[in-house]
């Protein structure tokens, strides 16, 4: 069963990605700044140090950024 937080999450995960687009497809941000973004979002939880707990959310949390990044998701890629 999801929670509200879970849904939250996803809300902001689509408000993100559409936001990303909108700012490649208007040329705002170019690909190359979105993906710098975006590793740079992956590089702060990958690094982050605490307890196991923590640390396995986080490292979660960079292997979900870098699965986007990976995919294409929030860059229309010519």
């Amino acid at each position: 069963m999801s929670t509200a937080s879970e849904y939250a999450g996803q809300a902001a995960l689509s408000i993100c990605e559409a936001l990303l687009l909108a700012m490649n497809d208007r040329g705002v941000l170019p690909e190359h700044e979105i993906v710098g973004v975006l590793r740079d979002a992956a590089a702060s939880h990958e690094n982050v140090v605490g307890t196991e707990p923590e640390t396995e959310s986080h490292r979660a949390v960079a292997d979900l950024i870098n699965a986007i990044i990976a995919g294409g998701n929030s860059v229309r890629r010519s």
